[in-house]
């Protein structure tokens, strides 16, 4: 196991930002971090990396104990925040030098690593440009260039996504596959719901502080899911057809808007084959009838629907 959370909580002057929150990341894996702003993603990414002392409970990073031997796990972890400085004034290769030589790095060592990690984060042909030239992206891969600089087991990567464009979201998520495929675990957060469920091999949601689910993206929207839905088309008589259904046992909320209905079912196939057939016995001119597969972004809006803060 590479990360074991057990019963942590943060206070910050009286308010609760991590609640008893108990989690496990094995070995291998590419966990994303999913919460609204407020819920204690950062907070608890801090703490584990060793950057924040817990009000309580225990954080291991490969079998350490984060409080009691902090630079052994610092060792073992590369860690990229969401708001990170970089030295504008520096040319990419003397950035990487520079952090290579904080790490204890020797100068004979160095170069060879540099362009190894400046290849794989796609930067090799901007070795000799200024780090202030550099697009936002291109910024964004340099410091998870940084962060592998000492060969970590472990990365922790605070929002890398955000704020980038689609061509470099997609090069991103192309880096962080080949980084598991060397055997690294990566605990990732971000707001991006459809591109952590391609990408990620799991998920846990937290929410005021508390983790709400976790395990795949499958068994989290099959778990969280309580309530199936569907959508259905009528021809007209839609005032009838929603009342109807109103009346029906199992049935949850209902919008409608321009002769398309949805609607929460609590139940699966036998609720869905109810509802058509009474919908026909009513003469009630459906038009299409199709059940809406759970997803990741429906799971999160339900599991914190509670409201958002202004502290990660």
């Amino acid at each position: 196991m590479m990360v074991h959370v057990d019963n942590l909580t943060k206070r910050f002057r009286g308010t609760l930002a991590v609640d008893r929150l108990t989690m496990q990341i094995p070995t291998g894996e590419i966990y994303g971090f999913v919460g609204a702003n407020g819920a204690g993603k950062t907070t608890t990414m801090r703490i584990i990396a060793g950057l924040l002392k817990p009000t309580s409970g225990k954080v291991y990073v490969n079998g350490v104990d984060v409080s009691k031997e902090p630079l052994e796990v610092k060792r073992n972890i590369g860690y990229m925040p969401d708001f990170f400085g970089v030295y504008d004034d520096l040319k990419v290769s003397e950035y990487m030098n520079f952090y290579a030589g904080l790490q204890g790095i020797s100068k004979s060592k160095t170069a060879e690593l540099a362009d190894s990690l400046l290849q794989l984060v796609r930067l090799t042909e901007k070795r000799e440009a200024y780090v202030d030239s550099l697009s936002r992206g291109m910024k964004q891969r340099l410091c998870l260039a940084r962060s592998l600089i000492h060969d970590p087991k472990f990365l922790i990567l605070d929002e890398p996504a955000s704020g980038l464009d689609p061509r470099a979201r997609v090069e991103m998520k192309e880096i962080l596959k080949e980084l598991r495929s060397m055997g690294k675990t990566v605990l990732i957060s971000s707001h991006i719901l459809p591109e952590l469920s391609e990408l990620c091999t799991a998920i846990g949601i937290i929410d005021s502080g508390r983790l709400v689910a976790s395990g795949s993206v499958s068994e989290v929207v099959e778990k969280m899911s309580q309530s199936g839905r569907v959508k259905i088309k009528v021809a007209d008589r839609e005032e009838e057809a929603v009342k109807v259904m109103m009346e029906m046992p199992g049935i949850g909320s209902i919008s409608s808007v321009a002769g398309v209905i949805e609607v929460n079912v609590s139940g699966g196939n036998e609720e869905y084959v109810r509802i058509l057939r009474t919908l026909v016995e009513k003469d009630i001119p459906v038009i299409s009838f199709q059940p809406i597969e759970g997803s990741l972004e429906s799971v999160f809006m339900h599991l914190t629907e509670r409201g958002n803060g202004n502290e990660n």
